[in-house]
């Protein structure tokens, strides 16, 4: 069960690269999360709720800017892998739930990418399928750490 929340958070990852440490960084400090005593206890205090939220905050801004460049460039693509493969192990709390988080952020990334194509041709412009991207991310994201829970 571990390993399948642990794709899905790094599906999260791929779609919105911030919501997910932020969403993991909450759960740990609520104590969702079991953290403490691991290589991850960081993620359960308060200055990385605070980091982690307000870099997802500017993400969710900084995605509603005409110039906000592509997922599948080989930075933003490995930036989201990174952070799908280390919120994977957080949340599997395993080297298995390390590959599952990264295996789960290339499925994001890139599904994401072909889905948010073509929800903006089919609205004609882009600001509304990023809404309902960073709306599935952020509802996303908090199911899989309450089911964590």
């Amino acid at each position: 069960m571990l390993y399948i929340l642990a794709l899905l958070i790094g599906v999260v990852a791929g779609l919105r690269a911030m919501i997910a440490p932020a969403t993991v960084a909450w759960g740990s400090y609520l104590g969702w999360i079991p953290v403490a005593g691991t290589w991850a206890s960081f993620m359960g205090h308060w200055i990385a709720v605070g980091m982690f939220t307000v870099l997802a905050i500017v993400e969710l801004v900084t995605d509603q800017l005409p110039s906000t460049p592509s997922r599948k460039v080989p930075q933003q693509f490995g930036a989201r892998i990174v952070t799908g493969a280390f919120c994977g192990a957080v949340v599997g709390a395993t080297i298995g739930g390390l590959i599952a988080g990264a295996i789960g952020a290339v499925i994001g990334t890139l599904g994401g990418a072909e889905a948010r194509a073509r929800m903006a041709a089919a609205f004609g412009k882009d600001p509304p399928a990023a809404f309902i991207e960073d709306a599935v991310a952020i509802i996303g994201g908090l199911l899989i750490v309450a089911a964590v829970a």
